[in-house]
């Protein structure tokens, strides 16, 4: 089966979604957590309003803490609610988990069901060597022929960030067409020099202006947890850049940037990453847009000085949902 994505189907805005949990979901004899319903409407309404892509089952997606059973039944929920909608819409299924071929077997499944995207980490038990990381990679890919894969960068989660010399070989493998990147920093124009527009490397919304100024050929897209808060914003933003409006794409960084204030990962990113789970669905939950439920275990456990600076991050994305829709009325 010839690959359905290509890096020119990873641009605009592709929202990094929850995996919606049932009450009760924290208890450590749980099972069956998810809550289907919740996870057909959540696809359902960010289709309806207009991203451009989705991410499912990285960090706060918990892949970390779903058993296989929740992870097959929510990845096929999805699955269905894209194909009912949008059928050609860029779904890209986390499939990482501590054992490569676990992590195979997971592949296969999304194969079978349809879905022909992939969001991947490495193994993380112990940290990968270049060599490794790169090996890892290519392997997964000739395996997978007709699967796109985006890589999941992150520092924290895979001890350590992709080199740039593994990124300009990444680069070469057809399937590798995207990756979800953490920060703009000046690795980030390094690694866009290595990749050479061959896969797509995808900023946090609020730093998609910055990159798009500094690689308009290539900055064509970004990655949203907060379209979870509403995507009415990011959005915006998206069509400001694309339409050359720089004073409104600067207007509406602006406000993000705003919301992020009392939200720790603007802060402190290694503290972040110890209870990103709950913060992430706390301000979801205060947001509105989606009922994200409870947090599985272990990452239930969140100081409460914390989680406060995240419900307010989220009071501030519905107010900033409010601006937009006034503005565009």
């Amino acid at each position: 089966m010839v690959q359905k994505f290509g890096v020119d189907d990873v641009r605009g805005v592709i929202a990094v979604a929850p995996t919606p949990a049932l009450p009760g979901a924290a208890e450590l004899t749980a099972r069956d957590t998810v809550d289907l319903d919740e996870s057909d409407r959540m696809i359902r309404a960010l289709v309806a309003d207009g991203v451009d892509g989705i991410i499912t089952n990285g960090t706060l997606g918990e892949m970390a803490t779903l058993t296989l059973d929740e992870w097959q039944a929510f990845t096929a929920c999805v699955a269905d609610a894209v194909s009912d909608t949008s059928s050609d819409l860029p779904l890209f299924v986390g499939a990482t988990t501590p054992n490569t071929r676990e992590t195979i077997d997971r592949i296969r499944f999304l194969r079978d069901l349809g879905v022909r995207g992939v969001i991947l980490g490495r193994p993380m038990w112990s940290a990968l060597g270049a060599d490794a990381l790169l090996a890892f990679y290519r392997d997964v890919a000739n395996l997978f022929p007709d699967m796109a894969i985006v890589l999941y960068d992150n520092p924290e989660a895979f001890k350590g960030p992709i080199p740039s010399a593994v990124y300009a070989e990444l680069a070469k493998v057809p399937q590798i067409i995207g990756a979800k990147y953490i920060a703009i920093t000046p690795k980030f124009t390094a690694d866009v020099a290595a990749v050479g527009g061959r896969l797509r490397l995808l900023p946090l919304e609020s730093d998609w202006l910055a990159a798009h100024t500094l690689h308009p050929e290539t900055s064509l897209g970004c990655w949203s947890s907060s379209a979870l808060c509403g995507p009415q914003p990011v959005l915006a933003l998206r069509d400001a850049i694309r339409s050359g409006d720089v004073e409104a794409a600067r207007h509406l960084t602006h406000r993000i940037e705003w919301t992020y204030e009392p939200f720790l990962a603007r802060t402190n990113f290694g503290e972040f990453s110890k209870y990103n789970i709950s913060l992430e669905k706390l301000r979801f939950d205060e947001a509105g847009y989606v009922t994200a439920g409870p947090v599985r275990p272990p990452y239930h456990v969140v100081p409460e000085a914390y989680a406060e600076g995240a419900r307010e991050n989220g009071r501030r994305w519905r107010r900033l949902v409010g601006e937009v829709r006034d503005s565009d009325s």
